[in-house]
């Protein structure tokens, strides 16, 4: 059986804005999609969009004993750990090889994904070869440059679930991202759709699955698994 790979890209952007305060990717966003994935027999690897180690939003890790068990998992796995310092970047990916996409959040992702050609045009590849795009939380902002054969964007007429407005209030940035991902995707076309802030949440729309929150990435990556299983 072929061996399937899933390529993680990860935000490279450290601070929030203007305001000097630490970011990255949300940690659970990565370790437990990551985790689901490897348990599931498939290879996983991680690149970032300028290369090099990757920003860990602090605000997603407790001292040790006291993260959610997937960030436990990977703060002791050598192998893990390895492989989100000196990253690849995104410049030369080959998507050939991988069944899927998997973009984590975390705010760093709202500075770096959208305006990303790069990451763009290995998006809308991915989704005309028939493959699987996933996103989670802040990663559907690698989502709205993406363009479809129509040069209409990839998310117009789907249902997609990304981090709210109201969630985004509730952590009072709402002012200091550079815009509202929720909004936005309504903007190019999107049937969004949303519960309850931070409860799990996540949608398949063809080969285009998408979560709400931290709290959704694990049913994100079940989603992508079941998909992979047909």
């Amino acid at each position: 059986m072929e061996k399937i790979i899933i390529l993680f890209i990860v935000t490279s952007h450290s601070v929030v804005g203007d305001t000097g305060n630490p970011t990255g990717v949300w940690f659970e966003e990565l370790s437990t999609p990551y985790y689901k994935f490897i348990d599931a027999g498939y290879e996983v690897e991680v690149v970032s969009i300028s290369g090099g180690d990757i920003p860990i939003d602090p605000r997603s890790q407790e001292e040790a004993g006291k993260n959610p068990e997937s960030v436990e998992r990977f703060l002791a796995d050598n192998i893990a750990m390895s492989k989100i310092k000196a990253t690849p970047s995104i410049d030369n990916i080959d998507t050939r090889k991988y069944s899927a996409i998997f973009l984590p959040g975390g705010h760093g992702t709202m500075w770096d994904y959208p305006e990303n050609k790069n990451l763009a045009n290995i998006v809308s590849k991915t989704l005309s070869d028939n493959k699987i795009v996933a996103a989670v939380c802040h990663g559907p902002a690698g989502l709205v440059s993406a363009k479809d054969a129509n040069g209409d964007s990839i998310v117009k007429g789907k249902t997609v679930a990304a981090f709210t407005n109201s969630e985004e209030e509730a952590v009072e940035l709402t002012d200091v991202v550079p815009f509202l991902l929720e909004t936005r995707l309504k903007e190019l076309g999107a049937n969004f759709s949303s519960v309850e802030d931070f409860q799990p949440h996540a949608v398949a729309d063809g080969n285009l699955i998408t979560g709400q929150n931290p709290a959704s990435s694990e049913k994100v990556a079940e989603l992508v698994i079941k998909k992979l299983n047909k």
